[in-house]
Order: C-alpha cells, then sequence, then structure tokens
C-alpha cells in the first residue's frame, strides 16, 4: 500500500512545529538567561554606586572632622578661683600621651593661670623614659621657684610607679589611694636575643662595623660578660640619679629602709609609712580639703577630634606595647 499524501505532510507539519516550539524555548531561555544578566548588572552598578557613595561621605566626614576640629573641641572654663590639674597618663615616653613636651606645655599654663590656686598632677602610670621623667622634674622645681604662691601636688590613682613616681617627688606633696601601687625605684633594660634561634633555621649574620663595639647590645650577638657590666654601669648610673631626685624631692619625710631604693612597689597605705607619700586621698579631696578650691579644670592637651578617632582605632597600640614590653632596648624606669 502506499503512503497518503496527506498523511505525508501532517507528519511533515508535526516535525517542523516540534521544531519551532523547540526552538522557541531555546530563545526564551536565552532571553531569560541575558535578562536575568541585565537584572545582575544593574543591581551591581546601584550597589556599586552606593558603596562609593558611602565611601566619599566617610572621607568627607573624616576631612571635616579634621578641618574643623577646633571648632568642635571644648572651651576650658578657667574663671573663678579654682585648682588646676594635669594628667601624666601612660607610658612616659616621647611622642605619647605622656611625653614631657605634652606634660611642660599644660603645667606652665597650669601655673600661670590667674585663678588657678594650686596644681594637682594627677598621675596613673607605670613609668617609661628617665630622660622624659627628668625633663618634667626639673620643670616643676623651676615652675615652683618661680610661682612661689602655688603649690605643687601630685596625685596618684592606680599607679604611680618608677619614672612616674619620679615626677610625682618633685611636687610639695604627694598622696594616693590606699590601694594604689607606689614606688618601684628602679631602673630597667630589657630585650631579646636571637642567636641559638640565628643558628637553628640556618640564618648567617653579615654585620660590617667600624668601631669595636658598634654591635653593643646586638640582639643576633652573644652578650659578652665586658658588655654585660658595661650595661650594668649605666643602670646603676641612671639608678642612683633616680634615687638622688627623690631623696632631694621627699628629703627628711623618707624612712630609711634597705628595700626603699630595690625597686619594689608598695601600695598607697605602705608608701606612707615609708614616707614616699604624705597622705591618702584623691584629686577631690586634696583640691577640697588641702588647697581649699573645689572646682577642678583640666589643662591637659586634649586631641583634636581627628586625632582622637585615629587614636582609638589603634594607630599608636602597637608603639605602645613595644616600649611597655621593651622591645626597644631603652633604659626604662618601670
Amino acid at each position: 500500500m502506499g503512503l497518503n499524501p496527506w498523511e505525508a505532510d501532517d507528519s511533515k507539519d508535526a516535525e517542523a512545529i516540534k521544531k519551532y516550539e523547540t526552538k522557541t524555548k531555546e530563545w526564551r531561555l536565552i532571553e531569560r538567561v541575558v535578562l536575568g544578566l541585565q537584572k545582575e548588572q544593574r543591581s551591581a552598578r546601584r550597589w556599586g554606586i552606593f558603596f562609593k557613595l558611602l565611601t566619599f561621605g566617610y572621607l568627607f566626614v573624616i576631612l571635616g572632622i579634621y578641618l574643623f576640629a577646633d571648632s568642635f573641641a571644648p572651651e576650658i572654663d578657667e574663671s573663678g578661683p579654682h585648682t588646676a590639674v594635669v594628667q601624666v597618663k601612660g607610658v612616659i615616653a616621647d611622642g605619647e600621651e605622656a611625653s614631657a613636651d605634652a606634660i611642660i606645655h599644660a603645667l606652665r599654663k597650669a601655673f600661670k593661670a590667674e585663678d588657678s590656686t594650686a596644681v594637682i598632677l594627677r598621675i596613673n602610670s607605670p613609668g617609661g623614659s628617665p630622660v622624659q621623667s627628668g625633663y618634667v622634674y626639673d620643670e616643676v622645681k623651676r615652675l615652683r621657684e618661680l610661682h612661689p604662691d602655688k603649690k605643687a601636688y601630685a596625685v596618684i590613682t592606680d599607679i604611680g610607679a618608677s619614672g612616674a613616681y619620679y615626677i610625682a617627688a618633685a611636687a610639695d606633696e604627694i598622696y594616693a589611694d590606699k590601694a594604689s601601687l607606689v614606688g618601684s625605684i628602679g631602673v630597667v633594660s630589657s630585650g631579646f636575643g636571637f642567636v641559638d634561634l640565628m643558628e637553628k633555621v640556618g640564618v648567617e649574620r653579615r654585620n660590617l662595623i667600624a668601631g669595636e663595639n658598634k654591635t653593643f647590645l646586638d640582639p643576633f650577638s652573644p652578650l659578652s660578660d665586658k658588655d654585660r657590666a658595661f650595661w650594668q654601669t649605666v643602670l646603676n648610673t641612671t639608678h642612683k640619679q633616680f634615687i638622688e631626685q627623690v631623696r632631694q624631692g621627699r628629703g627628711d619625710r623618707l624612712k630609711e629602709n634597705d628595700q626603699l631604693f630595690s625597686g619594689l612597689v608598695w601600695t598607697g597605705e605602705q608608701a606612707v609609712d615609708l614616707g614616699l607619700v604624705d597622705g591618702l586621698g584623691s584629686s577631690s579631696y586634696v583640691a577640697r580639703q588641702i588647697i581649699g578650691a573645689e572646682k577642678l579644670v583640666d589643662y591637659t592637651p586634649k586631641g583634636t577630634p581627628f586625632e582622637q578617632l585615629i587614636d582609638q582605632l589603634g594607630v599608636s597600640f602597637a608603639k605602645s606595647m613595644a616600649t611597655q614590653l621593651g622591645l626597644n632596648g631603652a633604659v626604662q624606669l618601670r
């Protein structure tokens, strides 16, 4: 039997329709994919613009704070009789919050102020550089002579040790809380040696010098007995200077004790018995009961809001930790 021509046409039409539907589905799929990509690109562009605007806005805010920082700085009310306060807070070192430059600048302003009745050094510091501490000590002495009508008081809060106590000794009187940590009249120089480690990892130290002692205290070279002995004389000399200044500042109020200058630290209550402290009390107590001018005015330099923001972000954290841990190898009153 022969194939019906009508049936053949129907078969071809069905096949053509099927191919057309298949191609239509493919194009629709491609169309959906393209539209999806376009949608994602538009969304990505919108988010990109949003984050760019957010970044620019953040930068403009920071720039505004930097340019107009002085406008936001709180004004100090120096009117009327008051007790001037200068903070000695944190590690005493050049470039730190408790640097000699910052403290001395505040002290001069506090002593010069017409309405300041007396000056309080509010101390909360473990110590630091003997040089920076010495600068402040000498300046307190000088300002006391220049302004004999104004007394200087040191008030120790949590801790007033080593270089911080060095500064306190320059004041007319020292006060602390009964639980404050006071003293630590000693000198320390700490660091690390990496000689054995270098040998273990197979690293050769190549260090050319002109001057036999140029590699003195090099952490990658062994510490010789000669170097140790010499450095000990430096520490002993610095310690002697420290003791002399404390004796000069405290005078006959010090009670002789074999451990007084050994580097030990005492509570405020013990420090009173040793003559390191004159009495127990806070800054408010001293201003109210001893000085008679209850109003406290802080003359400590405040960083601009921009600088305070940077500090809060931890820019100075690593440097402070290095100083505290003695990684810089400097002599420390701590």
